[in-house]
Order: C-alpha cells, then sequence, then structure tokens
C-alpha cells in the first residue's frame, strides 16, 4: 500500500470515459484470475484514486494498483506470459541475491511503464492476489476474507501470515510491537492521532473499512467462480469470459456507476 500518490480528482465521468477503460480492466482482470471484482475494484479505489497515473511520493509505487518496482517485476516474471505479456517476463531475471532486474535500459522502463497501463495493472493485480490467497490459506489454514488480502498487499504475504497468527492469538495486542519498521513509516495505520498504539484488531478493522466493510471471506479461485450479474455481463460482452482482449465497451460504464454508487462516489 502506498501513501501520498500523486492523482487527479476522479469522478463518475472521468471513472466512465474512454469507453469505461478502467472498469473494463478490472472486470476483465476478476474475470481471467478468478479474483472477487469487488475487491479489486474497492483496491484500486483506495491505491489510486481509480488513476491510471497515479505515483507515489515516497516510493516506487505506481498505477491504479500501486505496484513498486520489484513486486511489479516479479509478478511480470510469474504471470506475464498468461496475459500476452511474454515479451515483458522474457526480459527479466531474478539475480542470486532475489531481486528482479532487466538488462536493457529501454526494456526496463517500457516493462515499467506497464503499470500504466490498466489492462496490465488489473491483470497483475488479479494473479498477484490470487498468489497471496494461496499462501495465506496455507499458512492460517483457514479460508482468507478479503481484508486478509489487502493486509499482504500493505505487508507483503509473509508479513500478512505474521500479523492474522498473531492476531488471532491475541487481537488486542499492539501491533506496532510485532511491525516496529512498519509503524515507523505508516504511523497513520499503526497509532491513533493520540499516540496510543492500535491493536492487531484495530488495524485489521480499519482496513477492512477502507474495503467498505466488505472483510467477509472470499469465493474459492477458479474456473466456475461466479461473479455478479454485471460483471458477467459486461465480460461475455467484450470476450473476456473467452480470453479475449478485445477493446472495452461502454457497457463497463454502467458498471462504473454500480459500483460507485454502492461507495457513495
Amino acid at each position: 500500500m502506498s501513501t501520498g500518490y500523486v492523482s487527479f480528482p476522479t469522478t463518475r465521468d472521468t471513472f466512465a470515459g474512454a469507453d469505461g477503460r478502467i472498469g473494463g480492466a478490472i472486470a476483465r482482470a476478476a474475470e481471467r484470475t478468478g479474483v472477487d471484482f469487488s475487491y479489486l475494484f474497492h483496491q484500486a479505489k483506495i491505491e489510486s484514486s481509480l488513476n491510471p497515473n497515479a505515483r507515489a511520493r515516497t516510493s516506487s509505487a505506481t498505477g491504479l494498483f500501486q505496484f513498486i518496482d520489484q513486486t511489479w517485476l516479479a509478478t511480470v516474471k510469474k504471470h506475464g506470459s498468461e496475459h500476452g505479456l511474454g515479451w515483458a517476463a522474457d526480459g527479466i531475471r531474478q539475480g542470486s541475491n532475489g531481486r528482479y532486474h532487466v538488462a536493457d535500459p529501454g526494456l526496463r522502463s517500457a516493462i515499467l511503464d506497464l503499470r500504466r497501463d490498466p489492462e496490465a495493472a488489473s491483470a497483475m493485480a488479479g494473479e498477484f492476489a490470487a498468489d497471496n490467497q494461496q499462501y495465506l490459506e496455507r499458512r492460517l489454514d483457514r479460508p482468507v476474507e478479503s481484508v486478509d488480502l489487502y493486509l499482504a498487499h500493505f505487508l507483503g504475504a509473509g508479513g500478512a501470515a505474521k500479523f492474522l497468527q498473531a492476531h488471532d492469538a491475541n487481537p488486542q495486542a499492539s501491533a506496532a510491537s510485532i511491525f516496529p519498521a512498519a509503524a515507523r513509516t505508516n504511523r497513520g495505520v499503526f497509532f491513533n492521532r493520540d499516540g496510543s498504539a492500535r491493536s492487531f484488531a484495530e488495524v485489521r478493522d480499519r482496513f477492512a473499512a477502507k474495503l467498505g466493510g466488505e472483510g467477509g471471506p472470499l469465493p474459492s479461485r477458479g474456473p466456475a467462480l461466479e461473479q455478479s450479474a454485471e460483471v458477467r455481463m459486461a465480460a461475455l460482452e467484450t470476450g473476456a469470459m473467452a480470453g479475449q482482449r478485445t477493446a472495452p465497451t461502454p457497457q463497463y460504464a454502467r458498471l462504473a456507476y454500480l459500483m460507485l454508487a454502492q461507495l457513495g462516489a
């Protein structure tokens, strides 16, 4: 999660603009990756106010889902070929230190710039969320909720597992005591305005509220995943159910208005 991104105001008209490209990209990513549409939509709204060109002031986080450089390169390397980005995946290498790099500066810039493309950003966000869901369910031995996925986006999958295990063991304990580094750089998350430390339960509940109160269990991932009628209609109208990357249509404007109305935008 990033804070302090550079963005422009986002209205119903800008979201519905360009033939509903942003709403369409998120809907197609949800269909193709099996990740809940509402979760991806809320995540993009929190991270960037649905601005595909948003960038953080204090980190490399960029785009609808505010991917930092290394997370983006890792995700494209793993899943890019599944979404027509084989050229990008092939250009990424992982060093012995675990970090990802691209030898050619021009190619590296082109790959990182994909974060500003709603189609690529949404597809990789869906894959990243699906990977985190599988990891957390293995570690926690229970179904995860949408708020747990957002914690994985915020703390990394390993950090989220540690957070949730501590939360389940003692929800009223201070979260900052276990995550001092994260607390130093995100005081507004881990501390109240009076300086008192927030508990694990308080931190998790605040993230759930940011996700529109939708902290409940996620649908199981899989090709038979059923999205809402609106999402399925939009996907069918653009050929997304057949895996085609067709041009977005104004039908996604209806979807955008529906979701923004739910959020009270």
